[in-house]
This record gives structure tokens, C-alpha cells and sequence, in this order.
């Protein structure tokens, strides 16, 4: 099983992802916890973040997640997945895949401070930022959709009730 938990850089993916971990972890499933961040940096951060660096490093993370899902390992990814095309791929090509994305404006994002590349670009500092200058193409089929814009304690309460959903199907 894939659980890709998918959003925008600061809406929560890390947070969410670990508390399926937690929760598969807790009940004993082999499991693996993948943050696209950290993919960068196994490969030597050899690409930048351009449309086309951005997809070459979820190509990466997909086929990594096949070859832990055909050896019988659950992985949850937090990525940013802006490929509706990817997300496509996972659906195809995963023995069980579970998609949980994570809504929330750039703006309340900003709003909390979880995130400096967004005033970073609004600065003209830097760009390549998805959901600025690229696009971040909403997902159309997710299986658990959290919008992400009340306290942090009932964001946690969601993730710990996903999380048991999906457990509770395993069984």
C-alpha cells in the first residue's frame, strides 16, 4: 500500500504523513515513511526545482514506491505530487493506493509563517515556486481530502482519524 499525501510546501504533509506512520508503526506493518525532500538529498540534491527538476524527482519517488510496494512494505510520501499525471500513475501502478491531499490557500500558509519561499518569491528573491509560478494541479480523485484551516490540534484529530480509517480497512 502507497498513502500519498499530497498539498502545497507548509499545508501539513509532514504532519499527516507521520502520524499514519505512527499509527502503522504502533500495529506492527511494514512500513516506510518518504518525504520528497529527503529523495532530493539521497540523490546528491542533483536537480534544482524547475517544472522539469520537480518531475524528474516525483518519477523518482513513484518508482521507489513500486519497488517497496511489490516487496510488501506500506509507504507514506509526502510529496507535493503538482502532476495530476503522477497521481495517475500511482492509481495504475500500486497494488493499493490512498491519496490524501491537503487544501489550504498560499495565503493562510503565509498567514502562519510555515513557509518563507512564498514571501521569498513574492520579494522576487527566488522563483520556481508551486502555487506561485507553477502550477499545482489540484488532484480530482483523492480518497481523504483535509482542508486544512482550523487549529492545529483539529488538524492532528484528522490525521489520527485518517489514519485509523486506514487501518481499519486493512483489517
Amino acid at each position: 500500500m502507497v498513502i500519498w499525501v499530497i498539498g502545497l510546501a507548509g499545508s501539513g504533509k509532514s504532519t499527516i504523513a507521520n502520524i499514519i506512520n505512527q499509527s502503522f508503526l504502533k500495529n506492527k506493518l511494514p512500513t516506510v515513511l518518504i518525504d520528497g525532500d529527503v529523495i532530493r538529498k539521497i540523490f546528491g540534491n542533483d536537480i534544482g526545482y524547475s517544472i522539469e527538476d520537480r518531475l524528474k524527482n516525483a518519477s523518482r519517488i513513484r518508482e521507489l514506491c513500486k519497488l517497496l510496494d511489490e516487496n510488501g512494505i506500506n509507504v507514506i510520501c509526502a510529496i507535493l505530487s503538482i502532476s495530476e499525471k503522477d497521481r495517475n500513475w500511482c492509481r495504475e501502478n500500486l497494488s493499493v493506493y490512498k491519496e490524501i491531499f491537503i487544501d489550504i490557500p498560499i495565503s493562510l500558509i503565509q498567514k502562519r509563517g510555515d513557509r518563507e519561499i512564498y514571501s521569498q518569491y513574492d520579494k522576487a528573491l527566488i522563483s520556481n515556486v508551486v502555487g506561485k509560478d507553477i502550477k499545482f494541479e489540484k488532484p480530482n480523485h483523492s480518497n481523504f481530502i483535509i482542508n486544512n484551516i482550523g487549529s492545529k490540534e483539529d488538524f492532528i484529530d484528522e490525521g489520527k482519524k485518517i489514519a485509523f480509517s486506514i487501518l481499519e480497512n486493512l483489517k
